[in-house]
Order: structure tokens, then sequence, then C-alpha cells
């Protein structure tokens, strides 16, 4: 009798478990279904696209970069045939660039490049793009596929948008660029004249004379090639590296040195028709400058250049030059 008064109150027990489990999945399926219903509601009923690029501009202005990105993103996406869709594309790049996500901003910058090439726009996008790989820069003694990258895309933004806001700062930034990668080249140059592998030393060093015209690098490059052609013996060649040299810089220590070594040979700096430089050189005119460019002021709405993110520390940039002699980065 006592076994089956228990055996009761456990069915009943466990009968009270199932229907309080019950109601509570009762009401949980109702809040889901709700939840649901709610996002539904949002994907086919979005909210207007000024009222979003307000939300996005918001919280952009507010520093929420990445959820400014993600809801200028939605813009696009649920009306992208609206008027704010497309500076929707840009801006979503420069939030991502705010908030440090590069990969994000570049992808997003080129999206809008290939679609709206030819827009307004395009120059921040194309600005964005270079930003987030010139901020990625390394030492010269490191790998330069980013500086190289950043100077693709800072050349384009120049050529193709010569009156942007942003082409100044540009021109800036390629000028660094370009003495990144020569002194880059001119590490790899000096390291094989180290160990006189002087055709790779020759190779590098010509290099920064054809392609860094007006970096300070071009100097000694020339010098270099001077020094690498004496001792394999081909004169010709360092006559007319020491030739060009003393043109463009007869009071240059680089040329009083290699006019030294010229002199020991017995020979002096001599142009011939036949070398490398009479064939490859028109003209070297280093530290030459761009013409002027006036800039016009930003669009309503578009980012002034100085509201760009200031590169990450150890990026030179033309008030810190960084690196040591003879790395040769401009300053000023």
């Amino acid at each position: 009798m006592v076994q089956q008064t228990t055996g009761w109150r456990d069915m009943r027990r466990t009968a009270g478990q199932w229907l309080a489990l019950a109601a509570a999945v009762a009401m949980v399926v109702p809040l889901m279904a709700c939840s649901t219903s709610s996002d539904a509601s949002k994907l086919l009923n979005p909210d207007p696209p000024d009222k979003m690029y307000a939300q996005a501009d918001s919280l952009l202005n507010k520093g929420a970069y990445s959820d400014a990105a993600k809801r200028f993103e939605d813009l696009d996406r649920d009306h992208p045939y609206a008027p704010e869709a497309r500076r929707a594309m840009v801006m979503a790049a420069y939030a991502y660039y705010k908030a440090g996500k590069f990969p994000e901003a570049i992808a997003a910058g080129k999206r809008y490049t290939t679609m709206h090439p030819g827009t307004k726009d395009a120059a921040l996008a194309l600005h964005i793009i270079a930003s987030a790989n010139f901020d990625d820069i390394k030492d010269p003694q490191r790998d330069q596929t980013s500086t190289r990258k950043a100077l693709v895309e800072l050349k384009q933004l120049v050529q193709r948008y010569p009156d942007s806001p942003y082409t100044k700062q540009a021109q800036n930034r390629i000028r660094i660029a370009e003495d990144i990668l020569a002194a880059a080249e001119m590490n790899v140059g000096r390291y094989y004249l180290t160990n006189k592998n002087y055709v790779g030393a020759i190779n590098r060093f010509k290099t920064v004379v054809s392609d860094f015209q007006t970096t300070p690098q071009v100097e000694e490059a020339l010098y270099r090639i001077v020094e690498a052609n004496m001792t394999l013996g081909i004169v010709p060649e360092a006559q007319a590296a020491g030739a060009v040299l003393g043109h463009n810089f007869p009071n240059s220590d680089w040329y009083k040195r290699a006019y030294g070594l010229l002199k020991d040979g017995g020979v002096s700096p001599s142009m011939g028709g036949d070398s490398w430089f009479a064939k490859t050189l028109k003209a070297l005119t280093p530290g030459s400058k761009t013409p002027e460019v006036q800039p016009r002021t930003p669009d309503p709405g578009q980012p002034h250049p100085d509201d760009m993110p200031a590169p990450r520390d150890g990026v030179p940039t033309a008030r810190t030059p960084g690196g040591r002699p003879p790395l040769g980065f401009t300053s000023g």
C-alpha cells in the first residue's frame, strides 16, 4: 500500500513537471514567432533610405565606425537604386577604414571603383584604398608589397582626379612611397655588392636610377654603378654613370668619390652613345616638382583629407622621415 502511494506521488510529480514545461514552451513559441516575424518584417519593409543614411551617419559621428559601416551596407543592400545607396557604398569603406578594418575598407572601396569609376566619390574610394595599403608600409628592409599597391592607387588618384581634395596628400605619399621603394632597392643592391654579386647589384641600382629619379637615393645609386662597373672592368658604363652623376649633382660628395674612382682607373666621366644610360635616360631631373594643383573643396558629406586617420606608428611621413642613413628618406 505504501509503495502504491509513493508511486502515485511520483507520477503526479512527473506530470506536474511536464505540464510546467509545456506551459513554458507555450509562452516561448509565440515570442520566437514574434521575433521572427519582426525580423522578416524589417527585411520586407526596411527603413526609408534617407532614414538609414541618417542613422549610419549618426553612428559615424559618434565613433561607432563598425556599426556605421554595417548600416551603410544595409542601405546599399536594401535600396540599391536609391540616390543614397551609391554614397553609402563609399562611406562604408570610409567607416571601415576609420575602424581600422583595412581589408574590409579595401574591398568596399574597390567595389565602388568597379561599379562607379567615373563619379565624384571615386577619388575618395581610391584614396581609402591607397591609405589602407599605405598604413601597412614596412621598413625598407622588409617586404614592400603594400608600398607598391599603395603607390599604384595613389598615382591613379593623381592622374584621374588632379583637382581632387585628396590629391595633395596623395602626391606627398607618392614621394614617401617612392623613397621607401628606392631605399629597399638600395639595401638589396648594397648586399649584392658586399657579396660580390656585381651584376645583381648593378641591376638594383639601375632600377633606382630609372624608376625613382626624384629620390635622394639616385645619387648613391649612380656612384655604386660606377663602383661596380669599374670592379668588373666595364669602364664605358662606369664613365657614363659618372657623367650623369656629375651633370646632375656636380657638388655631390658621391660625384667626388666617383670622379676619384674613374681617375684612379685612368679615365674620366664620359657619356658613350652605346651606354645603358644613353639608351634609357633622356634626362635626369632629380628634385623636380610636380606642378601645383589647386584642390577643390570636398563635396557635402565627403570627409576632409584631415579626417583620414593618421598612419600607424612607424609609417614614414614627410614630417617624421624615419630610417637611418643612407636609407635616405626625405624630410620636410
